[in-house]
Order: structure tokens, then C-alpha cells, then sequence
């Protein structure tokens, strides 16, 4: 049942953002349903880097990676740049310093996952909403605030990467990757816009990676730091 409620939920957001803008690939999470996690080591303390180490870390215990995406900026040691919660516990604190690049162009955010669901929020608002987070990734910049798009965006910007990024809708994860570059202006235009997104965070440019057992999609590219997975109890 779970593997159905999956696949639908990937078909359903393929066919519908597909019609209204062949440009990017989404996929809905709904943590509801499915077991979402967050990684960045393993018990020893190692990164996992890449899609197919954590899948198979993952399958050494039973289990199967069916989505993962990048989550979160990194230090060139693989350390998260800002806030990394997993499993309920802090693993590098929240960064509200200012500084150069995508990470502290104010303002930036946090994706959460609680007992209330997802959320993505602006950085500084986190500490009020920190009380039983099971998993928190900071990132930077917010592509959305409160349905407004960034105040530094601009719509003739002539910066384009792949990007990807992840917003939340009716209490679901709405993750989205460009197949072209594009400016940070039209990817968050489509998070507002086509998948009706009222907050939304970058997750990153040039690192920009998917997997999706049910896309048939398993980007291999540039190290990774923090991953957000979908996990299931593998096949018997």
C-alpha cells in the first residue's frame, strides 16, 4: 500500500507540473505516509557522499532508498553550513550570521518535519517552532516568504543553474528540480504559481540531485552533504 500511495503521489505530480511547465521534475512527499528521513554520516561518523552509498548503508538493514534528494549546504568537510537535526537530535546548531553566498542571501530558511508536518520557514523564526522537530535541514535562500518571492530576485536576471528546492503544500513535501538552468526568479515564481507553494526553500544549484526508484532516476554527480530519503522495508 505504501509503495501505491507513492507512486500515485509521483504520477499525480509528474502529469499535472509536466502540463504547466515541462522545465521541472516534482515529486510529493507525504510524511504522513511515508517514512522521511535526513542523513549526513554514518555510525562512523563518515558522510555518505552519494545516493548509492546510503542506499546501500540502507539495504544493510533491511531497508531501500525509493527517493532522496540534496538537503542543505556544507563546509567542504561534508559539515552542514546551518541547522541539521535527525532523529530529534541538534547535530550542528542554527546559522543566523550574515556572510557571502546562495546560503546568506537574507532571508534563508528551514525545512522541518514535526508532529505537526512540514513546514518551511524562515531562519529566524525556527526557535519559537524548534519544540518536537524530528528532522530540520537550513538552507538559504527562501524562494518564497508568506507567498511573496524573494525581495532580492528579479525577474531579468541573467544567473541561470539547475536548481532544486522544496516547498510544502496541504501538509506535503514538494520537492522540485529544473531539467534546464533557470533564474532563481522563475523557480520561485513556479513554486508560488504552478505548485501553489506559500513558503519555499533552495536547496542548492550546482550539486542539484534526485533519486526515484519510481522515476527510474539515480543522479550521480559532486559529493553530497546532507541527503532527505524516503526509506522502506526492503523486498523479502
Amino acid at each position: 500500500m505504501k509503495k501505491f500511495l507513492f507512486s500515485l503521489l509521483v504520477c499525480l505530480s509528474a502529469q499535472l507540473c509536466q502540463a504547466a511547465d515541462t522545465r521541472f521534475t516534482v515529486v510529493t512527499v507525504d510524511p504522513a505516509r511515508q517514512d522521511l528521513r535526513l542523513f549526513l554520516n554514518d555510525e562512523a561518523g563518515q558522510p555518505f557522499k552519494s545516493f548509492g552509498r546510503l542506499q546501500d548503508w540502507l539495504q544493510g538493514r533491511k531497508q531501500r532508498l525509493v527517493f532522496a534528494a540534496n538537503a542543505g549546504m556544507y563546509h567542504p568537510d561534508f559539515a552542514p553550513v546551518g541547522l541539521h537535526v535527525e532523529n530529534g537530535k541538534e547535530l550542528a546548531p542554527l546559522n543566523l550570521a550574515d556572510g557571502k553566498g546562495n546560503f546568506f542571501l537574507k532571508p534563508n530558511g528551514v525545512f522541518l518535519l514535526s508532529k505537526s508536518g512540514p513546514a518551511v520557514l524562515e531562519s529566524s523564526a525556527y526557535p519559537a517552532q524548534s519544540s518536537d522537530v524530528r528532522l530540520a535541514t537550513q538552507s538559504g535562500p527562501m524562494l518564497v516568504i508568506d507567498g511573496k518571492i524573494h525581495p532580492r530576485f528579479v525577474p531579468e536576471s541573467s544567473s541561470r543553474y539547475v536548481r532544486n528546492g522544496v516547498g510544502v503544500l496541504d501538509g506535503k513535501a514538494i520537492f522540485a528540480i529544473s531539467k534546464v538552468p533557470v533564474t532563481f526568479h522563475e523557480f520561485a515564481t513556479y513554486f508560488r504559481d504552478t505548485l501553489g507553494c506559500k513558503n519555499a526553500l533552495y536547496l542548492d544549484g550546482s550539486i542539484s540531485s534526485l533519486f526515484s526508484t519510481e522515476l527510474g532516476r539515480a543522479d550521480v554527480g559532486a559529493p553530497l552533504g546532507p541527503i532527505l530519503g524516503v526509506v522502506e522495508p526492503a523486498p523479502r
